[in-house]
């Protein structure tokens, strides 16, 4: 290190800075030392990273582009793509060097050179795409090829009209038919979000195309598996034997141990069940329960990923997991999410044959300490009461037991499925439900539903409640305050016992109830069923009073959810996505992106308008910058006043100078030597060895970092 430089690093360290963070980075982007440049560019990405605002700083760190040292060009094409969301009129002045790094010898120049043109989303960026694109698409490194597969898609969604005129589409299509795994994943991928992006089918498999998928689908990385499965999951077979070959291929992939890959396959394998006879189907349902029942032993969060695709698939096809209860029971380290998809899920499992078994351990997990899942073994517990007749006194002694020993845990979600019991079995087990609404504390009722279940039970059986008319009093006397489903539940049961057994009591608490829901009562509901009923009792209609002590709920079959059937098909085509996770189809939650990150008066502008509109951008944020950390002494302030006739006329000129001498500069720069030294990055941006073996199609190529950005 020379002693100029020591000297220099010396006096930064004891002497503190007197303008600030960006002052410090404009000065070490522009040092004469290479290495110092770099590290300046680390600590502006660093900054970038942590969210704060380093765009002026744009033609500083553009001077440092055009440099052979690959770390620091990665990390400067980092910047770019950062701020093109919000300058897109900025990053038009990197255009030049994009294009002549997609013509560096080096192949992996060439590809983050056309990956970040892609990522830059600015429409004049097109008119400078399609060369490049062209050259990348037929270059004769498969990294570069399948870095510029990727590029087409985002392209397409720039300008799909361009993208279409120029053939690019055709070029994809050919890669299909390319000697190296990952350019026909990578394909593949971006066919299929152009279909997606369009609602229209450019990807077309045929029997060629299909081989070809199904030779490479075991060549490739996890990701570019993911992507034929993808592809194969949309193919409609002809075929039995066309479907059994599928199967046969694709079945190796359901032990995998990514289970992205294994969810995939899955769905392969599922969507097409529906071509073959029922024996062969029942031999694949059985080929996926050991699949499906491995990836409970991943991770929490990818447990709840599993089940939530689970449920969907057991929705369809109940047989899959039929003897595979004791894999759902819950752990005590699961976390709570877990535990309550868990139990949603054995109640789905519970026959006759496991309902003993079920019962036992849902009465376990009512004895927890979190609240969330005590009300949903609660609820689980009366779920299998109506779903298994034949162990429907078992769950009943068990929730009564439950309600002996933890009342004040399970009291509201545990009249919710007294109701429905009741609703199933009417009568058969009164005694037990009617002995605990009688021991019931009517103020230790929280919810509304409950409050609105017991209403419900007290009007419906109003012949076997103890202390009838206290109970109703105590509801009517906060009659005002509950929720509009319990008023018009209270409503309903005092008419219906006052049409049974009348008493001076319950008809002074009617006249009080339909004065305070017409006049009261701002809910239209509630106020209306009121005037309706008045209206009733008033006409002395014995045969609408009758319909009304005979209203009854329907008989309930079952309380467990079912997804509706197109809802469910929609479902099954979004097993391994986002929308199973969510239980809705992609379309509900995922909406358009256009024109919401880049300014649309920007897109109708020439380059060289672009280009002024950029300088003077540059120019307005360094001013500001220099003026806003400004922290000198008063004495250079003074001098600087004095030494300057304009406002900022020399800091432009000199920016603009700079600027000019930059663009003017990039053609005629000699190669830099290849720098041969470690630095603090350089296990991050190192390029891995999968890189440098896809350039040799032949030998295996490895999973990557790399390779997983590319395909997005």
């Amino acid at each position: 290190m020379s002693v100029s430089r020591l000297e220099s690093r010396l006096r930064k360290l004891f002497n503190v800075p007197r303008k600030g963070e960006t002052f410090e980075f404009r000065e070490g982007l522009v040092s004469q030392y290479a290495d110092e440049r770099k590290d300046t560019i680390q600590r502006v990405i660093a900054a970038m990273t942590v969210g704060k605002d380093v765009s002026s700083l744009f033609p500083d760190i553009l001077k440092n582009i055009a440099t052979h040292d690959l770390e620091q060009k990665k990390l400067v094409y980092l910047y770019l793509m950062n701020y093109a969301k919000t300058n897109p009129e900025l990053c038009i002045l990197a255009v030049n060097t994009f294009v002549q790094d997609t013509e560096d010898p080096n192949p992996l120049v060439r590809a983050l050179a056309i990956r970040t043109m892609g990522c830059i989303r600015v429409d004049k960026m097109v008119d400078y795409m399609e060369i490049p694109l062209k050259r990348t698409l037929k270059d004769d490194n498969p990294y570069v090829r399948k870095t510029a597969a990727i590029c087409v898609a985002k392209l397409f969604d720039l300008n799909s009209r361009m993208c279409v005129e120029q053939g690019f589409l055709d070029e994809l299509m050919s890669l299909l038919d390319d000697s190296n795994q990952m350019v026909v994943a990578n394909s593949i991928s971006a066919l299929i979000e152009i279909s997606k992006a369009t609602n229209s089918n450019i990807l077309k498999i045929d029997s060629k195309i299909l081989k070809k998928l199904l030779m490479t689908l075991n060549e490739c990385t996890e990701w570019g598996r993911i992507a034929i499965l993808t592809a194969l999951a949309d193919y409609t077979a002809e075929e039995v034997g066309e479907v059994q070959h599928i199967v046969d291929r694709v079945s190796p992939q359901l032990q995998h141990e990514n289970p992205a890959v294994v969810l995939s396959a899955v769905k392969v394998i599922i969507k097409q069940l529906d071509k073959v006879d029922e024996e062969q189907k029942n031999s694949l349902l059985k080929r996926l329960s050991s699949p499906l029942v491995s990836l409970l032993s991943t991770p929490p969060e990818l447990q709840y990923v599993a089940l939530r695709n689970i449920r969907i698939i057991l929705e369809k096809y109940p047989v899959v997991l039929a003897r595979e209860l004791r894999v759902f029971f819950i752990k005590y380290s699961d976390p709570l999410y877990l535990k309550l998809e868990k139990i949603d899920i054995m109640v789905r499992l519970a026959d006759e044959s496991n309902a003993l078994l079920l019962l036992a351990e849902l009465r376990e997990y009512a004895m927890e300490i979190e609240t969330e899942v005590v009300d949903k073994s609660v609820m689980a517990l009366g779920q299998l009461a109506i779903k298994i007749p034949k162990i429907s006194k078992k769950a009943i002694d068990v929730l009564y037991e439950l309600f002996i020993s933890r009342s004040e845990y399970v009291i509201d979600q545990l009249v919710v499925v007294l109701q429905n019991i009741l609703r199933k079995y009417s009568n058969e087990y009164l005694t037990t439900v009617i002995t605990i609404i009688g021991d019931l504390d009517l103020e230790s009722l929280k919810s509304s539903d409950a409050l609105a279940s017991y209403v419900w039970i007290v009007g419906q059986y109003a012949s076997e409640i103890p202390h009838l008319e206290d109970r109703l009093r105590s509801l009517m006397a906060q009659f005002q305050d509950v929720d509009p489903a319990v008023q018009s539940a209270l409503l309903t049961t005092i008419v219906k016992i006052n049409l049974t057994k009348p008493t001076p009591v319950t008809q002074g608490l009617l006249q009080q109830a339909l004065n305070a829901a017409t006049k009261e009562i701002e809910n239209p509901d509630v106020r209306d069923k009121a005037y309706i009923y008045w209206r009733i009792l008033s006409t002395e209609n014995s045969e609408l009073q009758k319909n009304i002590i005979m209203n009854k709920l329907p008989v309930l079959e079952s309380t467990i959810d079912h997804f509706p059937p197109l809802l469910l098909n929609e479902l099954i085509n979004e097993i391994s996505n986002l929308g199973s996770v969510y239980h809705k189809p992609a379309s509900s939650f995922i909406k358009s992106l256009d024109g919401e990150l880049i300014n649309t008066q920007l897109q109708t502008k020439k380059f060289e308008e672009l280009q002024q509109m950029a300088k003077s951008e540059i120019v307005k944020n360094t001013v500001k910058a220099e003026n806003l950390l400004d922290f000198d002494d008063d004495s250079d302030a003074a001098q600087n006043s004095n030494g300057q006739s304009g406002t900022n006329s020399p800091v432009t000129g000199n920016i603009l100078d700079e600027l000019n001498d930059l663009f003017t500069d990039l053609s005629t720069q000699t190669p830099l030597p290849q720098p041969s030294g470690s630095s603090v990055f350089q296990d991050l941006l190192q390029e891995p060895e999968s890189h440098q073996q896809s350039q040799q199609p032949n030998q295996h190529q490895k999973t990557s970092n790399a390779d997983l950005l590319d395909l997005f």
